[in-house]
Order: C-alpha cells, then structure tokens, then sequence
C-alpha cells in the first residue's frame, strides 16, 4: 500500500537522498546530474520543497520510506501563467509497475488543475522510456513534438518526446 502527499521542507532530507539516487540510477531520465545537484546546500533542497511560485513536489510512500517522486511548477512569466511544467518524475526499482507513478501524476495533475489553476502541463520523456511514455499517454498526454539529440549521457545522444495536457479544451480556450 502507498500514500502519496505533497513533500514539505520536513521532507528535505529524504527528497535528496531519492533525488540524488535517481540521478545516479537513470541519468537518462534527467536533464541535470549528479555532480550538479549533490552540492546543493540544505537551504537550497528546502527551498525546492517550499511550494512558493506556484510550486509543489509530490511524494510517493512504502510506509515511511519515500519512493517516489514528481514536480510541478507554474511557468514563471506573465504570459505564460496558464501553464506548467511537470518535472522529476521517478519511482525506485523495486517499486516501479505497481502504480506509484500513477499516483504521483494523479496528484501533481490534480495540484495543476485545481490549485495553480493551469489549463496545461508540459512534460518531456525521453524517448527511449517506453514505460513512463505509455503511462504519459494513458493519462491524456499528447505529443507534439521530438527533439533530437536533447541531452548526452555517458557519450550518447538521447531525444526526447515533447508532451502536453489540456486541462480545458482547446475549443473553450478560444472562446473562453
């Protein structure tokens, strides 16, 4: 059985350890590293947890074991205050295909919805995940684009799919 809530600054210490394990474990699956974010202060981890700007990161529990991970965040600029952006997503091996990353995007989707009040998220997946590309679609994600040749890791190219969700249809958006 797991939970899921939104992490807090409480949290700090076990979002780091899960975030800097996966960065180690699927350095394809991020654009940041290892050696980027394991010098990251403990202010700055907490500031990451803080919810402020229209930000939230979401956890996923076995117990009180943290599992599982995933961001959202508004876009920061006027113009592009309706949309979002979901970020960092990850579950640990042993817990990967038993819905925890399910569960995690039921509730980041639900905290852009319905209290950032977005009326999109984005997501980029690279394009060799299969797994988390599915469990994207199956939640009402489309792609509109791939961009080649995104990031290198380890000496080799990775592309990656470009998603989007609407959470008001494009129809009410034009006339609304």
């Amino acid at each position: 059985m797991f939970s899921y809530r939104q992490l807090t600054h409480d949290d700090a210490g076990s979002f780091e350890r899960l975030r800097l394990f996966a960065l180690g474990d699927t350095p394809s699956a991020f654009s940041s590293s290892l050696e980027e974010e394991i010098g990251f202060s403990p202010s700055e981890v907490r500031e990451r947890l803080s919810g402020k700007s229209g930000s939230a990161v979401m956890g996923a529990f076995a117990g009180r074991e943290l599992v599982g991970l995933a961001g959202v965040r508004r876009e920061a600029k006027r113009k592009l205050a309706h949309k979002g952006l979901i970020w960092g997503v990850y579950v640990t091996p042993a817990h990967r295909r038993r819905g925890v990353g399910r569960g995690l995007m039921a509730l980041a989707l639900e905290f852009a919805e319905r209290v950032l009040e977005l009326r999109q998220v984005t997501l980029g997946v690279n394009a060799a995940n299969k797994a988390a590309l599915e469990l994207y679609l199956s939640l009402g994600f489309v792609v509109y684009g791939r961009e080649p040749e995104f990031m290198w890791v380890d000496g080799q190219a990775q592309d990656e799919f470009l998603l989007v969700r609407f959470f008001v249809s494009r129809q009410a958006q034009a006339t609304g």
